[in-house]
């Protein structure tokens, strides 16, 4: 039987004694290196947490998900540590976890240098090795206020402790119930070293961060609001070992290489002039050439789906939006307004009103349904210049957008076929492997409608997602404000997600605009309203696959399939033979007359990254032949022109990679 002294917990799921006073860490018998923190009753604590009577221990392990994002918020707080050593008149914003790595933002009379972060990342590094032990304690408001005094933003952070939880980074440093300070204490003699306002949990000590460095450094408005004062943030990187920071250093690398924006300018595709805007791309001939077979590509497929193309325009009457609820709901990412014949008038960021107008445009009887409305419409979306990133996150973009109209006994075969069908269209461009999310409503006022429609919305869309045999990730919270949604995230070639196509399900813009079609008992019926966009939009589209593909498209959407290299001018005219064969069956065949010499010309098109090379010297003209030099280098000499045509023609229609 146990005494006072004694505590019963559930550790790792079985039921233990252990003396009062015991801690986690001594519990779990953790080496505080690889069980660096534990959680206690589904709450991360500190490996020093004093263990309670009834708790439910289990540890947590540094290369965890949780265990990566103690040390990486632990490494934040060595960073601002460094950083108020080396500049002592830098004041502290929040410093929390992020993918694969974690930031802080600092005050600071001048921006950081290179040369600032190396002395900041040497500093930290001694810091690491001092082996300071983090420390939390209990403070008041008044004590924080006071012990705080000199720190302005961590000052308005006690003001916001029971509002912390925001996407600002508050809740790193605040929680909604008591306030706590780390302090970071010398290992030998307890003196404190550094302190900052922080709800843990942390590693036991600095020694516990592996591997870590400072990647960049930018500008941060305060809790993410313009109208608050742009702070400097220091980005780093942090890992539970040398060769996992390695891995992902590699891969940064590699994501480099693959970068859209480079890509984009040295394949001469596109372009960002200055002279348009921010987020506004241009296409360039051999861009426009992949965007223009991506786009009948998707046509073809639309109509051999049941598709039927509509067009709308790209500005329109305020109103339209007040009745679809997007001014209310949405304002804030649409452009201003523009005053035109005494009204306002707004440039379009979706097309689904303009849809709907369409649909209500004469009586709709339930043999037309469903009816499947697609355009390629230009939407516009004031993005804020800190987010606008090259393809991937524009102002102005062309959807790929669908809106089906169906009868509520058609909604779940409806949304089952579109997923199959959205799938299929992805893997035809080279894409094969992904996941579902399913984004719902939470108790937040942005969402409109019936608590009904949302749950019948919601199962309809949860049962095609199951049905799919796909893995399916909760996102609550995460629904349009009208209707829930599923939407399809692709990895890439190196293991990157991309969320690309959605489909969501609204009981809400059909009441809103008043739209009924006649059932077959006569009566005025509802219809459902899917919306689905396959690509997201073409230019984030174009952007995914550039770099799924590291720029070397697959022959059927490459800008350039083949090119003629004539080894002298007198082979001139044989390639220009081949190339008019080749045009004859739709291929995009350049020969390369120029006087360079043949092999600059080859390194010219492995550059450009043309799939196929036709290379033709005296030999090849005398047999009626080409040498075959492909992408990766390889090479086939004297293919005869009938079969070098078919072989190219065969890798376009079968839409294979090269």
């Amino acid at each position: 039987m146990s005494t006072v002294s004694e505590l019963r917990i559930t550790l790792d799921g079985s039921e233990r004694v252990v003396p009062a006073g015991t801690t986690a860490g001594e519990a779990l018998q953790a080496d505080g290196k690889h069980v660096i923190a534990a959680r206690v009753g589904g709450e991360l604590r500190d490996l020093a947490y004093e263990v309670r009577g009834g708790d439910e221990i289990e540890p947590v392990e540094i290369g965890s998900a949780d265990g990566r994002a103690i040390m990486r918020h632990s490494a934040a707080h060595v960073m601002a540590q460094a950083v108020q050593e080396l500049f002592p008149e830098a004041k502290l914003g929040i410093g929390p976890p992020v993918e694969n790595g974690f930031y802080y933002d600092f005050d600071v009379a001048e921006p950081f240098t290179p040369d600032d972060l190396k002395r900041i990342e040497k500093r930290m590094r001694e810091i690491v090795k001092q082996g300071q032990r983090f420390s939390r304690r209990p403070v008041s408001d008044e004590d924080a206020r006071e012990e705080l005094a000199g720190e302005p933003y961590k000052l308005e952070l006690i003001g916001l402790k029971g509002n912390a939880g925001s996407d600002d980074g508050a809740d790193v440093e605040v929680g909604a119930g008591e306030l706590t300070i780390y302090d970071n204490l010398d290992a030998k003699t307890g003196d404190l070293r550094w302190k900052d306002l922080c709800r843990g949990p942390h590693v036991p000590t600095t020694r516990v961060i592996p591997a870590f460095k400072l990647m960049r450094t930018g500008g941060a408005y305060w809790r993410g609001s313009e109208k608050n004062p742009q702070l400097q943030r220091i980005y780093g990187t942090a890992w539970e070992s040398r060769d996992k920071q390695d891995e992902y250093l590699r891969f940064l690398e590699e994501a480099e290489k693959r970068d859209h924006r480079k890509l984009g300018a040295e394949l001469d595709l596109f372009s960002f002039p200055n002279q348009i805007g921010s987020g506004l791309a241009v296409f360039h001939p051999k861009g426009g050439v992949v965007r223009k077979v991506m786009e009948d590509y998707s046509r073809r497929r639309h109509e051999e789906e049941g598709y039927e193309f509509v067009n709308t325009p790209h500005i329109t009457k305020g109103d339209l939006f007040e009745t679809s609820g997007h001014l209310g709901w949405y304002k804030d990412d649409m452009f201003p307004p523009m005053e035109v014949d005494g009204g306002d008038y707004y440039l379009k960021p979706m097309n689904c009103p303009m849809h709907n107008l369409i649909f209500d445009a004469r009586g709709r009887s339930y043999r037309e349904l469903p009816l499947r409305m697609f355009e390629f419409g230009s939407v516009y979306r004031f993005e804020k210049s800190g987010v606008v990133h090259g393809l991937t996150r524009v102002r102005g973009m062309t959807q790929d957008d669908a809106h089906i109209y169906c009868t509520k006994e058609q909604m779940g075969d409806e949304i089952k076929s579109l997923l199959s069908f959205v799938l299929g269209l992805l893997r035809d461009y080279g894409l094969d492997e992904f996941y579902l999310e399913l984004s719902t409503r939470d108790e937040s006022e942005k969402f409109i409608g019936e608590d009904a429609d949302w749950e019948e919305a919601t199962a309809a869309l949860k049962q095609a997602a199951d049905e799919s045999g796909l893995d399916l990730v909760d996102d609550p919270g995460g629904a349009a404000f009208y209707g829930p949604k599923i939407s399809v995230q692709a990895k890439d070639a190196i293991g990157r997600t991309w969320q690309l196509s959605t489909i969501q399900v609204d009981f809400n813009q059909p009441k809103r605009f008043g739209l009924e079609y006649q059932a077959a008992d006569g009566t005025r019926q509802q219809p459902i309203m899917i919306h689905r966009a396959l690509f997201g939009s073409i230019e984030r589209f174009f952007g995914v696959l550039l770099e799924h593909y590291a720029g070397a498209m697959p022959p059927w959407l490459s800008p350039v399939q083949a090119i003629g290299i004539p080894i002298g001018d007198a082979h001139v005219p044989h390639l220009d033979k081949v190339a008019a064969r080749l045009r004859e069956h739709g291929i995009r065949v350049e020969v390369d007359a120029s006087s360079d010499r043949m092999q600059k010309k080859i390194r010219n098109a492995q550059k450009q990254k043309i799939p196929f090379m036709l290379l033709a010297g005296d030999d090849d003209v005398a047999k009626d032949a080409v040498s075959f030099r492909y992408r990766n280098g390889d090479q086939k000499n004297g293919v005869p022109i009938d079969e070098a045509v078919a072989e190219i023609v065969k890798a376009v229609e079968a839409r294979v990679q090269i």
